[in-house]
């Protein structure tokens, strides 16, 4: 048995890597900082509610893990490098990021809100390229210089990139560009050992839509009825694989839809 086949199914250890997540406050961005603080990465949660990030950092370091509450709006450039330095001040370094800051706003164009339009495009795409241009010398670097000689961006988008559909288009809009974004800087940085990757799901219960209308809450609801849909461990689980696959793999593009879904 080769060397390389014998390592087949067994992930990274990532013990003494750090990780930085967007979103971590609540749902996918929670279940994902959980999930790879356990696998022994220190984990530093970014969001803007500082009190949540607090009692999710006690519960991770509680549990013998390592964690740093760094509230922030990604929205905001300055910010967004300000709190990658910080991270990399607390931890010493940064192997991984999982941009996974999100808003979802639905509704027709016609009589749209332009301000809801706004504020998608702020977080679920300027907020992400913020990110990710801030982290990215930090990853090269780790990629560099690290033991295993490789780093992760994970970008979280949705099925919503991958589709379009009446009612969601500036939503979708934001979701394609995540996916467009996500692989042309694949091509840019992937010989250097930096893997790109995004994670679409389908519908999950996350505080996501929390923000639609009751009657758009009614249509989606009625939408996955009759679905056993998502919840943030399966997403945080395919996180988790992602970022623990040999030097040599990389899963840049993963789709997770309920079993059920015909969507």
């Amino acid at each position: 048995m080769s060397e390389r086949s014998g390592r087949r199914g067994i992930g990274r250890d990532l013990a003494g890597t750090a990780v930085l997540v967007t979103g971590a406050s609540s749902g996918i961005g929670e279940a994902a900082a959980r999930a790879l603080a356990a696998r022994g990465a220190a984990v530093a949660l970014v969001a803007r509610r500082a009190e949540r990030l607090e009692r999710l950092a006690g519960e991770i370091e509680a549990a013998g893990g390592l964690a740093v509450a760094l509230a922030a709006d990604v929205t905001d450039g300055d910010a967004a490098a300000d709190v990658v330095a910080r991270a990399v001040d607390r931890f010493g370094r940064l192997d991984t990021v999982v941009a996974n800051a999100g808003v979802m706003l639905l509704g027709p164009v016609e009589h749209a809100e332009v301000a809801d339009w706004e504020r998608m495009v702020s977080l679920n795409v300027m907020g992400c390229l913020y990110v990710a241009r801030a982290a990215l010398g930090e990853l090269l670097r780790a990629a560099r210089q690290s033991a295993d000689k490789v780093a992760d961006l994970v970008l979280v988008s949705s099925i919503a990139g991958r589709r379009a559909d009446a009612g969601s288009a500036v939503y979708n809009l934001t979701k394609h560009g995540v996916g467009a974004f996500a692989e042309a800087l694949r091509q840019e940085v992937t010989q250097r050992h930096v893997r790109v990757s995004v994670v679409e799901p389908g519908p999950v219960t996350t505080e996501l839509t929390s923000h639609l209308s009751p009657e758009l809450r009614a249509r989606a609801d009625e939408r996955w009825r009759d679905v056993t849909v998502l919840d943030a461990d399966d997403i945080a689980d395919a996180i988790e694989y992602i970022v623990t696959r040999p030097r040599h793999v990389a899963v840049n593009e993963l789709v997770v839809r309920p079993s059920e879904s015909v969507f």
